[in-house]
């Protein structure tokens, strides 16, 4: 017999942070608990929204989730594919499936990602803001031992952001210091390649979404001629046929796509555009949606028994004041399991 309740949490950034959709100073974050009353084992499934992106219908979510505790408390199992229109849902209900069947408490996918086993190079995460602020976390990145840094651009003056980006090469090559750019679709259709020709003075390794999702003609045009890697972003939210994904990057074909599994529809997603991407020669890498450490050590634990070792956007736990306390840590630039910290399970219980 499994039982099942449902938690809010809802996640206060220490920080504003910017998004594609403007400004979040709060997460809505549910947890799906559940318990197996013979073998006493938990899987805990973490659903955290984006509001504005993420397809999740914000009004109903809550209604859903309740449906699904009560249904488990039923005696059903509600299966990930009912929520299609609900990836955040699904994301949360398969990962606390995955957790129960395994005796050892938070680990939907266990495997490499566990102490003195592997570590996970991430980027570390540069959000939009003036200058002045911009430069003084690049340097407390650059001081904590990341060679790989991800800056989010256009909030600011473009030109501001091409003298940040100056600086940072005038002190580190691109063999020292990888630079990943994520445009959030800032740029228009008719001025961002001239917008990527100027970037690629300062050897970007990347650039995520240069102009809004949907524009398939102006990114596929973009992607054939950049100057500069294109990696796909919020142009996979809501393309749920495999039918339709396919088709998407076989007109666009960028070099990289992001996954996100709490905007894509969860793990086994996310393993089809996996799936998808290298048989087309496309690259990828995982990005947290700013999920708890519930959902960031879930991600983490899928990507460790994924054959890449390229760095992941996973260096987001640290972003909140009501985070789950947690093993994950981040040591130069890697995410990795701290074997003095344990998992704080007070709000579960």
């Amino acid at each position: 017999m499994i039982t099942a309740k449902l938690i809010e949490n809802h996640l206060n950034f220490k920080k504003p942070a910017g998004t594609s959709r403007g400004v979040l100073l709060h997460k809505p974050t549910w947890y799906i608990v559940l318990k197996h009353s013979i073998s006493g084992s938990t899987g805990i499934g973490e659903c955290s929204i984006i509001p504005g992106l993420s397809l999740d219908n914000e009004s109903t979510i809550e209604i859903q989730l309740q449906s699904i505790v009560d249904r488990i408390n039923k005696g059903e199992r509600p299966t990930v594919s009912e929520f299609i229109e609900y990836p955040a849902i699904q994301f949360a209900l398969e990962t606390a499936y995955e957790d129960l069947a395994f005796e050892e408490p938070f680990t939907p996918y266990p495997g490499n990602f566990k102490v003195g086993k592997k570590s996970i190079p991430i980027n570390g995460l540069i959000w939009m803001g003036d200058p002045d602020s911009m430069l003084e976390q690049i340097q407390k990145k650059l001081n904590s031992g990341f060679n790989c840094l991800k800056m989010k651009i256009g909030a600011i003056d473009f030109q501001a952001e091409l003298d940040i980006l100056k600086s940072i090469r005038a002190q580190f090559s691109a063999q020292e210091i990888e630079l990943r750019i994520d445009a959030n679709g800032a740029f228009s259709a008719e001025d961002a390649f001239d917008k990527l020709e100027s970037l690629s003075k300062y050897d970007i390794h990347s650039i995520e979404q240069p102009i809004k999702q949907g524009q398939w003609n102006q990114m596929a045009a973009l992607c054939a001629n950049t100057p500069i890697p294109i990696a796909l972003d919020e142009e996979l939210i809501g393309v749920l046929d495999t039918g339709d994904q396919q088709q998407m990057l076989d007109f666009i074909r960028p070099q990289y796509i992001i996954l996100k599994p709490s905007l894509i529809g969860g793990i086994q997603a996310s393993n089809k555009w996996v799936e998808m991407a290298e048989k087309r020669k496309i690259g990828w890498w995982a990005t947290s949606a700013l999920e708890s450490n519930i959902g960031l050590n879930a991600i983490a634990q899928w990507v460790s028994n994924i054959s890449t070792q390229m760095p992941q956007g996973l260096g987001t736990g640290q972003l909140f004041t009501n985070n789950i306390d947690s093993p994950l840590t981040i040591n130069k630039g890697h995410l990795l399991i701290d074997e003095s910290k344990t998992w704080d399970t007070s709000i579960f219980e």
